[in-house]
């Protein structure tokens, strides 16, 4: 096949590329005590970064401008203040920056806090709270303002801060003492002396998450998401009264929820199915009435002071907006709308652990079809009824995609995601092989022009299926991967050391038969496909040493593959990287399948 076989026509480049271009805006972040001031994230710049925004006056003012991108952001309650996450180049290492909302100089926000990887923060009226996390475990700090800042906790294993409440007076934060990060378990204590207030862990395999504060002062009811029926629920906790209400939604998937801000209220947000919609809980009497949106997929929302809702939402078919759930658009990106994706046909497999969810996008013309398998990274994650730029690119190129949420994925119940416990890797692609196989034999995918691509843990995947999976995959493509698991354990942050741990049964000196039945380099002398790795030379969760031993073992032993550096860190922020990202696998998809 000819270098102008595999050129894409310039008006489906020009399509595929619209759709990146078109800047995006997150759903903006508002102070508590001055409604009008609001951060929000933007790449209308050509990289993501921060952004103010006074609604009183419709004012807008970029706020970070750094090569990579800045990709954490909040205000404060007041509104003065904009806190800000600087790491170096993507490294996901580095402190807290505070800038005022007005303009005007960064500063460190609390230099007693030393740089590291981010384990939560808290800014309330009167004291802050900050997370950090390196190689020797966690600290917690607390910042009373105009007070010395002090550790308040240590661990080697992870733990965050996760809420403040309103007055101040109390804090919640996540650990793990009992030894598995997945199921946290959450303490309450009074910022005034540190003193405990309670403890609450629901014992192996059963996590809980603290949500929200009450937004009202003196108020000490604390959200938290539990699984106590295998599913994620809600919860009221008081922990200064000792009680708790479980609340019971008839809702058969996934729930979280926040608050209105009179305290009466809460904002309930309901996942299944790869869709969500949204639900306000009257806590005095029990009703659960929907908040009309349209189908698709809520990114995140919010109760406004008024009582309005604003939603960040979009469609397989339709670009992401930031609306109200009564309709009126609220922020929007400048320049025009982008080119609108394709349809996801939804598909329920039998597999070995239950029904695989999957969702499918075919091309234009009969069937079979060259087909790419994009599996999601995670795992705790899913592929869902969203706007996907990248999805569209394949489509355009002439290839019908496919996603699975295979087991390991969220939404679809606690033991689905646990499932993959003990054999990460091969359990996940069971689901994808099961899906593969209907999807032959439905005469939907050729077998002979199949493509497994995914990134991070979906780059993992990608490896491990080329080398377990050879006759299903005519080519991979594997972005920020683990492809070599002992040394990636070695390099990767200490955080998802502690996840490792947890996921496989122990560390590699515990379980090393383990570590190797599910890294990818031990299959490396089974690939029959052609390989391409997109790699970040500063990526902390999937480290570039243990991709480069994969490399060499490939060019050892002579199997033809291609490798492309950025760099960054895990992923790029900034448009153009994105786009040259996926000109160079949609290069060698053309080249080595033929749509």
């Amino acid at each position: 096949m000819t270098a102008e076989q595999t050129a894409l026509p310039a008006d489906v480049t020009e399509r595929w590329q619209a759709r990146f271009r078109a800047p995006r805006i997150s759903l903006p972040d508002w102070a508590e005590d001055a409604p009008h001031r609001s951060v929000y994230a933007s790449d209308a710049s050509g990289v993501v970064e921060q952004y103010a925004w006074d609604r009183s006056t419709d004012t807008h003012r970029q706020v970070t401008d750094r090569p990579n991108g800045t990709l954490a952001a909040t205000v404060s309650p007041d509104g003065e203040t904009i806190w800000w996450f600087a790491d170096t180049d993507g490294d996901e290492f580095g402190v807290w920056m505070t800038q005022p909302f007005a303009g005007g100089p960064d500063e460190v926000a609390v230099p007693e806090v030393g740089p590291a990887y981010p384990g939560g923060l808290e800014i309330g009226r009167t004291v802050v709270l900050v997370g950090r996390s390196t190689d020797d475990g966690s600290e917690l700090w607390i910042a009373p303002r105009g007070g010395t800042p002090q550790v308040f906790y240590t661990s080697p294993e992870p733990a965050s801060v996760d809420a403040l409440s309103r007055d101040d007076a109390l804090l919640v934060y996540s650990h793990s003492e009992h030894g598995d990060p997945r199921y946290p378990a959450l303490r309450v204590l009074r910022t005034a002396d540190l003193s405990l207030v309670a403890d609450k862990w629901d014992g192996e395999g059963r996590g809980l998450h603290a949500l929200e504060f009450s937004p009202v002062a003196g108020d000490a009811r604390l959200l938290v998401g539990h699984e106590r029926r295998g599913r994620e629920e809600l919860l009221i906790w008081d922990a200064e009264a000792g009680t708790e209400t479980e609340l019971r939604l008839d809702l058969p998937g996934d729930v979280t929820a926040g608050w209105y801000p009179d305290g009466s209220a809460l904002l309930v947000g309901h996942d299944h199915a790869a869709r969500s919609e949204l639900y306000r809980y009257d806590l005095a009497t029990g009703a659960l009435e929907q908040v009309e949106t349209p189908a698709g997929v809520v990114r995140g929302a919010t109760a406004r002071p008024d009582g309005t809702v604003e939603l960040a939402w979009s469609s397989s078919e339709r670009p992401p907006v930031i609306r109200r759930a009564d309709g009126p658009v609220v922020l929007a990106a400048p320049g025009a709308e982008p080119p609108a994706g394709y349809p996801v046909e939804d598909r329920w497999v039998p597999g070995p652990g239950g029904d695989v969810h999957a969702l499918l996008v075919r091309p234009a013309g009969e069937g079979p079809h060259p087909t790419a398998f994009l599996v999601h990274g995670g795992p705790e994650s899913l592929d869902d009824d969203s706007y996907r730029a990248r999805r569209a690119a394949y489509v355009d190129a002439g290839y019908a995609v496919v996603h699975v949420n295979y087991r390991g994925s969220t939404g679809y119940g606690s033991e689905w995601r646990d499932a993959l416990t003990g054999r990460p890797g091969l359990t996940e692609l069971e689901d994808v092989g099961a899906v593969y196989d209907a999807l032959v034999a439905e005469g939907v995918v050729d077998p002979a022009r199949a493509i497994l691509s995914g990134g991070s843990w979906g780059g993992f995947l990608t490896l491990l299926g080329l080398g377990t999976q050879p006759e299903r995959w005519a080519a991979g493509i594997a972005e920020v991967p683990v492809a070599d698991y002992l040394a990636a354990y070695e390099d990767e942050m200490e955080g998802l050391r502690a996840y490792d741990r947890a996921l496989f049964g122990g560390s590699p000196e515990e379980v090393r038969d383990v570590y190797v039945r599910s890294s990818p380099i031990t299959y490396v002398d089974a690939v029959a496909a052609p390989v391409l790795v997109v790699a970040g030379a500063n990526d902390p969760r999937c480290p570039i040493r243990q991709i480069d031993n994969y490399l060499g073992e490939l060019g050892r032993l002579g199997k033809p593959h291609e490798v492309y550096r950025f760099d960054a860190g895990h992923g790029s922020l900034v448009v153009e990287e994105t786009i040259r990202q996926v000109e160079v696998a949609l290069s060698f998809a053309l080249r080595h399948v033929a749509p």
